[in-house]
């Protein structure tokens, strides 16, 4: 009777994924048909976010809701689900004078091609592009994410679930694994 008891607590006190939960977890984040590792994360940098709140893939969140400390997950995100299929109207020509320093010179420390630019719309906006081909008169630039058109394969390990403060909800997201670091 008393180990009945002592797993109903433990059972109870489970804290699974839902929303207003400040999620930490490892990965390895890896192409779904071609096996390629993109990235992973490590136990001394694990992904730490605030659940519910559209910070990461809603496909990724729902593939993650009700798990609990020290489950683990595989899925996969078909692209259209992800980070979406590659839009030719995001591959765009930028004059070449936008590039060019003071002295009218191209900055080849920044700007060739496969460099990662940031920059801005006309409206103010951040966009990062990647740069595909340079020419007399324009950069061409793809200003599509570089993970359009990849199908993602997710494995890893719930380490961390835990109430999200009361700044952390006022500011939509997460300060860290243990709420005191502002990231």
């Amino acid at each position: 009777m008393l180990f009945n008891t002592y797993l109903s607590a433990l059972i109870l006190n489970k804290m699974a994924i839902e929303a207003n939960k400040v999620v930490t977890l490892n990965y390895k984040l890896s192409n779904h048909k071609t096996g390629e590792k993109i990235e992973e994360t490590s136990p001394e940098h694990p992904m730490v976010f605030l659940f519910g709140t559209g910070a990461v893939i809603p496909e990724f969140e729902i593939n993650l809701h009700g798990k609990n400390i020290g489950e683990t997950f595989e899925f996969s995100i078909e692209s259209a689900n992800a980070y979406g299929n590659p839009n030719p109207n995001e591959i765009v020509q930028i004059p070449v004078d936008a590039f060019l320093d003071e002295d009218g010179n191209m900055e080849t420390e920044y700007v060739y091609v496969g460099a990662v630019v940031p920059m801005n719309d006309e409206e103010g906006n951040q966009l990062t592009g990647t740069v595909l081909a340079i020419t007399n008169t324009y950069v061409e630039m793809d200003f599509n994410h570089p993970l359009a058109g990849t199908d993602l394969k997710f494995e890893g390990e719930i380490v961390g679930i835990r109430e999200a403060t009361t700044e952390e909800l006022a500011h939509g997201h997460a300060h860290g694994a243990d709420g005191h670091a502002h990231h």
